[in-house]
């Protein structure tokens, strides 16, 4: 009888993508995947540290198997919160098998066989290594869209973040080796593909090519059968103009770009050790804003930085309004290990950061409000994802009557919005998922927008 997995994912992008790599290497070493931690005998928790409630949460799946619910099974961190914490995760959860970094993904199968061989603790904790995390196998979690990891590790060491500490450095891979897996991507069906990394337009191709960022971009959008392009995350030190008229360029590169700012204020990106100012942010998004099609903008913030004071508040709030975001990604700024925002003085009470995460989330979607509510009218390709089972409640928050939401489809647009529609009976026999269709737009909420199939 083949031995059964089960792996549950916290966090971004990247780690869903590792989980594939782990998944593809257990299916290839005889393991079948199930579909919940009770049934397996090999529960892995692939872990983020970003935010210590992620890492609390790994903590907490642990503690539900302390007792007999465990009995005959092995365990497994992976991930940020296995290369942050390491051996000590064997004494917080004496019943954990396995430790093991996303440095370790590549011999991931060497870990497994001395984990079958009986070995008790087993650890793969070295980030000592300039290989890129990549395995020879993956098992792909979506039908029609992909992962493809092109840079690994950071070198920005921002006074806030983990990553340097839990990913290593800046690898990157060679354009042939990405251009070759989105080749295999694209003959396997896969119309979409997203390149990864923790600093995306970072990259530098290794090879004597030397490919840019924006030269991979332009190469991988002109694979027949590739659709859609997109990446993620980008750091405003190393964005260039060049991103924005590769986009220009190529119509299968989508109309979003992710640009993280985290604040709003100057000198707290200097506390930050951002490398860049607002003025210099402010640039970036000119260029975008220049672009000959409209390209929507997201970016991450953190509210009660150390020392951060109302005026510089005011400042990030002020900057939502200059920009124009068409949507953000929100956080109280929390604690890590390792960082140097550990050591600054004036900590914001938890309950004012609270206030200003509230003020700023609620400032933000009025103005999503505002553009979302501009694309009533337009025609928007979207690439379906499959029918709607949000339910009319959820819909109705966003805009749309009862009867609009009855048999919803939902896709995703270009410019990376969550798009739901109905289908007249003529055109039913034409949308699917994974397929593309023309929505008119004729309903806008804060979060996603309402159409009918034309």
């Amino acid at each position: 009888m083949l031995k059964s997995f089960y792996i549950e994912t916290f966090g971004c992008q990247m780690n869903v993508h590792d989980s594939e790599k782990v998944a593809g290497t257990l299916l290839n070493s005889g393991y079948r995947q199930v579909d919940n931690a009770d049934d397996a005998d090999l529960v892995l928790y692939n872990t983020c540290s970003i935010r210590e409630k992620a890492a609390q949460k790994v903590f907490s799946r642990l503690g539900q198997f302390r007792k007999g619910r465990g009995e005959g099974k092995q365990f497994a961190v992976i991930g940020c919160v296995a290369q942050q914490e390491g051996e000590k995760i064997f004494e917080a959860a004496p019943h954990v098998n396995l430790v093991a970094g996303s440095a370790s993904y590549s011999r991931f199968s060497e870990l497994l066989a001395q984990l079958e061989s009986g070995q008790r603790r087993v650890t793969g904790l070295s980030l000592d290594t300039d290989q890129t995390f990549d395995t020879e196998f993956t098992k792909r979690g979506h039908p029609f869209r992909a992962y493809i990891t092109i840079i690994e590790g950071c070198d920005k060491h921002c006074a806030y973040c983990v990553v340097p500490f839990t990913r290593g450095p800046e690898r990157s891979r060679t354009a042939a080796s990405v251009l070759a897996e989105a080749r295999r991507l694209a003959d396997a069906g896969y119309t979409e593909i997203q390149l990864l990394g923790q600093n995306v337009n970072s990259y530098r191709d290794p090879s004597p090519a030397a490919v840019s960022f924006a030269g991979l971009l332009s190469q991988v959008a002109e694979v027949p059968g590739i659709r859609r392009v997109r990446f993620t995350t980008s750091h405003p030190r190393d964005f260039r103009r060049e991103i924005v008229e590769a986009i220009d360029s190529h119509p299968a590169l989508c109309d979003h770009i992710h640009l993280p700012v985290q604040s709003g204020s100057s000198s707290v990106l200097e506390r930050m050790l951002r490398d860049y100012t607002r003025q210099e942010y402010m640039e970036r998004i000119g260029w975008i804003r220049q672009a000959r099609r409209p390209i929507s903008i997201s970016t991450d913030i953190i509210v009660g930085f150390p020392g951060e004071t109302e005026a510089e508040f005011a400042e990030t709030l002020s900057l939502l309004d200059e920009v124009g975001y068409d949507s953000i990604f929100s956080f109280q700024y929390s604690p890590r290990p390792n960082t140097s925002a550990l050591r600054m003085e004036d900590a914001i009470p938890d309950e004012e950061k609270g206030r200003r995460l509230r003020v700023l989330q609620q400032h933000q979607r009025e103005i999503q409000w505002q553009r979302n509510a501009a694309l009533v009218g337009t025609l928007q390709e979207v690439l379906v994802e499959g029918r709607n089972t949000r339910g009319n409640r959820s819909l109705n928050r966003d805009g749309c009557d009862e009867h609009s939401c009855n048999e919803q489809w939902k896709g995703r647009t270009s410019q990376n919005m969550m798009l739901n529609f109905t289908v007249p009976a003529s055109l039913e026999h034409a949308v699917a998922a994974g397929e593309y269709c023309n929505v008119r737009v004729s309903k806008a909420g804060p979060n996603s927008l309402v159409g009918e199939a034309v």
